[in-house]
């Protein structure tokens, strides 16, 4: 009897959610990005449950907040922002995806999506592209800092990803972007269409190498720390 309870129970809370994208960017000046597309996978052999809630629900419209999703399989959720107005650029909203399983209530697990209204996608990427200048400038001092002033034998493991890791990130983003097999309402080849599956294997990959960026950069500021502490 132990054993017929303890076999079909999970843990609450503690079953990895994968969502794509992470983040939700609508541009007050470009009425196509007022409409995203969240695609919730769901790679486990059992049906999952979902439920959509938002720390401002009344900025946005949430087509199908409920729903399920079958095993191996996937589902898109519409997002719409319908308050645009000047006072919310900037401000960060949350998103919070829960799953479960059909037989229960209990939340096996979630995940956060943030959204962002933005005046415009021009000056965004006008600000991108002189964050990246900036970045590329400081990288080069340090560089050049590192080369005059410090030892090889005290220097640190790389301080960034990997470039393994950043390429392995941008397939699987572009993967995920790809239509899905079925759609034929596509300017993209057939050859080019990909499977569930294969997407699932996709959002996989890129949350693995998002945990492994973000581990990195924990102890990127950890051995910082020590530095200026010696």
């Amino acid at each position: 009897m132990q054993q017929q309870k303890r076999q079909p129970e999970l843990v609450e809370g503690n079953l990895p959610v994968f969502v794509f994208p992470t983040e939700l960017i609508f541009y007050a000046d470009d009425q196509s990005t007022h409409k995203q597309v969240l695609t919730l996978y769901n790679p486990y052999e059992f049906a999952l449950k979902f439920k959509v809630l938002c720390t401002t629900p009344n900025k946005y419209a949430v087509v199908d907040a409920t729903g399920a999703v079958k095993p191996q399989c996937c589902v898109d959720i519409v997002i719409r922002h319908r308050d645009v107005r000047a006072s919310y650029y900037g401000v960060i909203d949350k998103f919070r995806l829960q799953v479960s399983e059909q037989s229960q209530r209990k939340a096996l697990g979630k995940k956060e999506i943030i959204a962002t209204l933005l005046p415009s996608a021009k000056e965004q990427q006008q600000q991108k592209e002189e964050e990246e200048k900036r970045i590329k400038e400081h990288l080069a001092e340090s560089v050049f800092f590192e080369q005059t002033l410090c030892q090889p034998e005290n220097r640190t493991a790389s301080s960034g990803p990997s470039l393994l890791t950043v390429f392995l990130g941008v397939v699987c983003v572009a993967a995920l972007m790809l239509p899905t097999l079925g759609e034929m309402e596509s300017l993209v080849p057939l050859y080019l269409h990909l499977s569930v599956n294969q997407k699932l294997v996709a959002a996989y990959v890129l949350e693995l190498s998002q945990t492994c960026k973000t581990a990195l950069h924990e102890e990127n500021k950890i051995q910082e720390h020590l530095v200026e502490c010696s």
